[in-house]
């Protein structure tokens, strides 16, 4: 089992940026792909983004690509995502996901750890 506590969000202007922190403990982080998801209020949690193991491959929702930016740094157990050029419809909890698999996943099923998730609020 992997612990994941994921930090960075807040109140943001449209056009604006924020980056969001996830920091990983517990079971080996370096060879395990991660996700970020969110959920807006009413409705069902969706991906945002996926980085494999090494941090050679993402992949990306349709709504974000060119916006936002995965990464990941092993040698702190943390992965990251830059949120640019944020938009009111962005704004929901973040949360990050850890899967016990070197390939990452659009599906959220495939994930085996969550954290608690963190707020992202965009005003218009």
């Amino acid at each position: 089992q992997v612990q994941l506590v994921e930090s960075g969000g807040g109140l943001v202007q449209a056009g604006g940026s924020l980056r969001l922190s996830c920091a990983a403990s517990g079971r080996t982080f370096s060879t395990d792909a991660m996700g970020w998801f969110r959920q807006a209020p009413g409705k069902e949690r969706e991906f945002v983004a996926a980085i494999n193991w090494s941090g050679s491959s993402t992949y990306y929702a349709g709504s974000v690509k060119g916006r936002f930016t995965i990464s990941r740094d092993n040698a702190k157990s943390t992965i990251y995502l830059q949120m640019n050029s944020l938009k009111p419809e962005d704004t929901a909890i973040y949360y990050c996901a850890a899967r016990r698999l070197s390939m990452a996943t659009m599906n959220d099923g495939g994930y085996d750890d969550w954290g608690q998730g963190t707020q992202v609020t965009v005003s218009s």
